[in-house]
């Protein structure tokens, strides 16, 4: 059967209403179920499951977009045998993403190049699947921002940036000292999200060594670490940089 153009009036209403997947397809439906005597009701079901189905995959696309991912990385990707030492177990089970609806935290620790910003991405972008909204931020960039909003007097709004999303993915806290004023933005973020909302955070710095990030601010530290690990999961990672691998090989 042949199927017809939608009617210019019936695709009008449809475009201004949005519903896009009713204009595109209610056509080739209607041809289908007329050859096949689907009944009224299932022909409309077809469409608004279409339609639904349509938003929630765009609705996941503006929250990954809303994320500002680097890039995108998935567990099924993840290189399980390269690290000498990690709880394979232990990191699936966080892909559950039941510390998000606990407010709870996660801090992924090893030395560089073993994979902590890839689980801790891969969970940023499991979770915006999920119906959860995500902002990925590296731990240097966010003091900067916050620093310059300091400066404007924009402070507050600024930080709502940070404490607003169901899970803040923080990288790389460790990998360059933070000096006094730096400490004390970083942890009103992590202060600000205590039980309110959730923080994966990437370090290369056991937690003895924390102090030495904070400007050797052990009072800072104290607090930083009390709130972070107080419903807190800590996933180490030992080995060799993956991206020496090839070096280490030869």
């Amino acid at each position: 059967m042949e199927t017809q153009p939608v009617p210019d009036t019936l695709d009008s209403r449809l475009a201004g209403l949005r519903l896009d997947f009713l204009r595109e397809h209610c056509q080739p439906l209607a041809a289908t179920a007329a050859r096949d005597s689907v009944p009224h009701l299932d022909y409309l079901a077809q469409l608004v499951e279409g339609e639904v189905a349509l938003r929630a995959d765009r609705a996941v696309a503006r929250r990954i977009r809303a994320a500002r991912f680097p890039v995108i990385k998935t567990l099924d990707t993840f290189r399980w045998d390269w690290p000498k030492k990690i709880n394979r177990l232990q990191i699936q089970d966080l892909f559950r993403l039941q510390f998000v609806r606990e407010k709870a935290n996660v801090i992924f620790l090893g030395l560089v190049g073993l994979g902590k910003t890839h689980l801790a991405t891969a969970l940023g972008y499991a979770a915006c699947q999920q119906g959860l909204s995500v902002l990925f931020a590296n731990a240097i960039d966010v003091i900067n921002t916050l620093h310059a909003a300091q400066t404007k007097g924009t402070l507050k709004t600024e930080l709502r940036k940070y404490t607003n999303p169901a899970l803040l993915v923080l990288d790389e806290i460790g990998y360059l000292p933070i000096d006094q004023r730096g400490a004390d933005l970083l942890f009103q973020v992590i202060s600000a999200r205590y039980e309110r909302g959730s923080i994966v955070l990437t370090t290369n710095k056991a937690f003895k060594q924390w102090p030495s990030i904070f400007n050797g601010d052990s009072t800072i530290t104290s607090a930083v670490l009390d709130r972070l690990l107080h419903h807190g999961h800590t996933v180490v990672i030992e080995g060799a940089s993956f991206r020496m691998k090839d070096r280490i090989e030869k």
